[in-house]
């Protein structure tokens, strides 16, 4: 009788469950994993590379394209490590205006993350429930910094500029008559706050709608339950962070454990899991965005109340107002030399960690004095959690290991920095 030989078979690149540009290798008997081998290396960013070649304002905009799904919260971090370096102080109304987008962007993340997993596991609605939160999420954005998605909005010392008093509204067209255009722009009347402040309300009815769709879903809990389990001592031994972490009942949140800008003033709970497979980490998640949205509304409430500045008023690191650059020659001067050569950072080195949604996002900076990093370290979070797939995959079916992707939330933009 011939042998019976395990066999091996791509996954991916191109699969749509592969996440970006992932090939898995998977050895399997049957239908069953008995090793999977990520390979990485088909994106090649080289952002860490190129930003030794970048003054330190030039390289912000790569942090947005690291984690494309969270990018607000990349910058967030190479702020913190420069703003370490150069001892700067950020305002306080700064402060709330990036915890405010950093929760925003944990949902945009979140909610990226919800939709694509479920349609991974067979459920094409809850993709398009998601996007439709996402697009007034994306509102937000547009509405501060301009962009969509590449926001390049968090400055060392602060934000771009303060929260604009409108919000853009919907015009008449060929396709939406009046009456749709004014249902349309019913909360779009006021300012940018208020219209975060309404999304604020709506979004837990939104929420139960994920709920009703999924979590008691029996075909759901078919494919998440007892998947992927990671025991508390082998997610701290990988080194895992955030909801991969906490899902296996690890309380581990940066935001509490080492506060950084405001989150120490703010009131939020930490969710942790029980069993530490992909269904807890759903549901981890899920309370998370519960979570985002009371500090969201936390931060809008602090914001209307108290007016001020928003970066610092130290014109070497943060260009001066447009108007006094137009009148005062010092402060042409301040403008033209920041955006030609940049300011330089004093020798030394600094980290700096936040809470990214995917887990411990750090960035470290080496400075020799010049205005560029003699050299930039990041430190990814979904990079350390795709070592854990092979151990979190033997023993189940091909089926499971999208499952397993989908619960790691993995982009590949910081994974092949």
């Amino acid at each position: 009788m011939a042998e019976i030989k395990n066999y091996t078979l791509n996954f991916g690149p191109q699969h749509p469950a592969a996440h970006g540009v992932l090939r898995l290798v998977l050895e399997l008997d049957g239908e069953v994993i008995q090793r999977a081998d990520p390979h990485i290396g088909l994106l090649h960013r080289a952002t860490e590379k190129l930003a030794e070649s970048k003054t330190y304002i030039q390289s912000l905009p790569y942090m947005d394209r690291l984690d494309y799904v969270s990018m607000m919260c990349s910058e967030h971090a190479y702020c913190l490590a420069i703003e370490k370096l150069l001892g700067i102080e950020v305002p306080v109304r700064a402060q709330y205006i990036r915890v405010m987008y950093a929760e925003i962007t944990r949902l945009l993340n979140h909610l990226m993350w919800l939709g694509s997993h479920g349609n991974d596991l067979g459920s094409s609605t809850i993709l398009i429930y998601t996007f439709r939160e996402r697009e007034d999420l994306f509102d937000m954005y547009e509405a501060a910094s301009g962009a969509r998605m590449h926001a390049a909005y968090f400055r060392p010392g602060g934000v771009y500029r303060d929260l604009p008093d409108t919000m853009p509204q919907f015009k008449a067209s060929k396709v939406r008559n009046a009456k749709g255009v004014e249902e349309l722009n019913a909360n779009r009347k006021g300012s940018l706050l208020d219209f975060i402040e309404d999304f604020t309300q709506r979004f837990p009815a939104c929420m139960e709608e994920y709920h009703t769709l999924l979590t008691e879903n029996r075909i759901w809990k078919q494919r998440t339950v007892n998947i992927g389990v990671v025991t508390p001592e082998r997610a701290l031994n990988m080194g895992f962070t955030g909801p991969m972490l906490r899902g296996s009942g690890i309380e581990w949140d940066l935001r509490k454990k080492q506060p950084y800008d405001v989150y120490d003033q703010l009131d939020f709970d930490i969710p942790v899991g029980i069993t530490g497979d992909v269904y807890d980490r759903y549901l981890v998640r899920m309370e998370e965005m519960k979570q985002s949205n009371l500090i969201i509304q936390q931060c809008v409430k602090w914001l209307k109340a108290n007016p001020g500045p928003v970066i610092t008023d130290n014109h070497k690191v943060a260009p001066p107002a447009r108007e006094s650059m137009k009148t005062s020659m010092e402060e042409l001067i301040h403008h033209f030399k920041l955006f030609s050569e940049g300011f330089r950072v004093p020798e030394g080195e600094a980290y700096a960690a936040v809470e990214h949604p995917k887990g411990e996002f750090g960035i470290y900076i080496v400075s020799d004095g010049a205005n560029k990093p003699y050299r930039l370290k990041i430190r990814p979070p979904g990079y350390v959690h795709l070592a854990g797939l092979d151990e979190m995959a033997r023993g189940h079916m091909i089926a499971d290991a999208v499952s397993i992707i989908g619960t790691m939330d993995i982009v590949f933009g910081e994974i092949d920095r």
